[in-house]
């Protein structure tokens, strides 16, 4: 089950990336719900995800280090 929410979550972000507040709000729920080893995940695709979307990538900071 636990995938299926990581799944779930980058299906969300993909659709509300056309608004980068909205994306961030997104995000901000997803690191909450997440577990750690979920959230590298979501982390490492992420950075793929925003390499060609600048405006996306300011979203970035609300990721744990």
């Amino acid at each position: 089950m636990a995938q299926a929410m990581l799944e779930y979550t980058k299906m969300v972000l993909q659709k509300v990336s056309f608004d980068a507040r909205l994306f961030s709000r997104e995000l901000k729920k997803a690191i909450d719900r997440l577990l750690p080893k979920e959230l590298e995940e979501l982390k490492k695709w992420l950075l793929q995800f925003t390499t060609d979307k600048p405006e996306l990538q300011q979203s970035l900071v609300y990721l744990p280090v």
